[in-house]
């Protein structure tokens, strides 16, 4: 069916690779002739593309919905996403949804419009969890200055806490081959910096027999690709060989986001984690001493059921004595169907959020730290899109994020500067 005149507005909730599938579901909507406006504008048909980590994420992914359907009441409303897959009853029930879609659904939207007209009842289309198996291809582009690269889907963890792997199914990506043509599109839309996202990227290779060291090194070569950037990778997939090869490249950059979740082996057993804290600080100093400039980021949960007092300042201590860069601090959400609520002891609510802001200030401490470590030094920049106010940012290599007043001519563009000092909002001024 031809929609050429109708307008598609999107918003994305959550997680890189949910913004590199957001841009592949738009240019669905472009193949069949739909202008892509913003969410802010009255369009035609909504498409929210939800995150269900945790009930905040619901509560938010609820509230866009609305916000939709008060900005056109006759436009066709589409919920996609994590929250679809899960609790579709759920959704369906948020008075104005026309459809809502799972995993599988979302790559075909298009198949499903018909005539955009307002359903009398909400359709729901979803996949059970068995059936999920196909992998669907996505990077983002069009609204950032980095693109987000799905490389891999799915994952076979099933951590205790967590709802993700019954909301996308089992580990599974595409070929090698297929996966840097992918890079190769968003290096010739002018992409300088490409960022590796999946649900579990360091276990890339389950469907094709290959792997995720082997991916690197194929894109590490990829002509005109200046940046790449790994995402989130689980310090048992962070091999030796992973960090070594980061040391000796001039294209991916010295930046690792490590998954901890909690500094006490006894809360790690319980959350089902596959490694220990002593393996966890191996990698670090791997890091720091092959990649001294590195950026280390790390998720940390507050207030997991099982984790005592006594066991939150095991690991509150474990993590302050790292060389770290910044955490990533989230308070405990109790998500249904998880293994998680069988564990008998309960956190108090306001004790999970008072370890959660232990976990931030202590995440402050150390980004601050790491920023003046590197005051003076010369590096270089890739500068944002966005305007802040009167200023434009953009990170270093090793992921600093600097500010300067907006220059047009900058955007996209890689250069170097000079780091002065650290601004009142936590970023470094930089002279150019």
């Amino acid at each position: 069916m031809d929609y050429i005149g109708k307008k598609a507005a999107f918003y994305t909730l959550g997680c890189k690779l949910n913004f590199s599938e957001t841009s592949t579901i738009a240019g669905a909507f472009k193949e069949v002739g739909f202008e892509r406006v913003g969410f802010e504008e009255e369009a035609d048909v909504y498409v929210i593309n939800t995150c269900s980590v945790t009930n905040q994420g619901d509560k938010a992914s609820r509230n866009i919905v609305r916000q939709a359907v008060k900005k056109n009441p006759n436009a066709m409303v589409i919920v996609v996403g994590c929250y679809s897959q899960l609790k579709p009853d759920e959704v369906g029930h948020i008075e104005g949804v026309d459809m809502v879609l799972g995993t599988q659904e979302k790559f075909h939207i298009p198949a499903y419009l018909g005539n955009l007209e307002k359903r009398q009842t909400t359709q729901i289309k979803t996949t059970r969890l068995a059936d999920i198996k196909s992998y669907h291809k996505a990077f983002s582009w069009g609204d950032r200055t980095r693109s987000f690269l799905k490389i891999q889907d799915g994952c076979d963890y099933y951590c205790s806490f967590c709802t993700i792997p019954y909301a996308r199914g089992k580990s599974r990506n595409d070929t090698i081959e297929n996966t840097v043509k992918e890079a190769r599109k968003a290096v010739e839309k002018g992409y300088k910096e490409v960022v590796l996202t999946g649900v579990n990227i360091g276990d890339y290779g389950k469907s094709s027999g290959e792997n995720f060291l082997e991916l690197l090194k194929a894109l590490e070569n990829e002509e005109g690709l200046h940046r790449l950037r790994l995402g989130s990778i689980e310090p048992n997939l962070l091999k030796d060989e992973i960090i070594e090869l980061v040391a000796e490249s001039k294209v991916i950059m010295p930046h690792f986001h490590i998954p901890l979740q909690s500094g006490s082996d006894e809360v790690l057993s319980l959350m089902k984690r596959k490694y220990s804290t002593g393996l966890f600080a191996k990698r670090i100093h791997k890091i720091r001493k092959l990649v001294p400039h590195a950026f280390i980021g790390v998720d940390v949960i507050a207030g997991t059921n099982g984790e005592t007092e006594e066991l939150f300042q095991e690991s509150y201590d474990f993590i302050n004595g790292l060389e770290i860069s910044q955490l990533h601090a989230f308070t405990y959400s109790e998500r249904s169907g998880t293994q998680a609520l069988k564990i008998p002891w309960k956190v108090d609510v306001e004790d999970r959020k008072r370890r959660t802001q232990m976990y931030i200030n202590l995440s402050e401490k150390k980004l601050r730290a790491f920023y003046e470590k590197h005051l003076g030094t010369k590096q270089t920049v890739l500068f944002e899109s966005q305007k802040n106010g009167e200023n434009m940012s953009g990170f270093t290599e090793n992921y600093i994020k600097v500010e300067t007043p907006f220059r047009e001519e900058l955007i996209n563009e890689l250069q170097e500067v000079e780091l002065q000092s650290i601004l009142a909002n936590g970023h470094v001024a930089i002279k150019i």
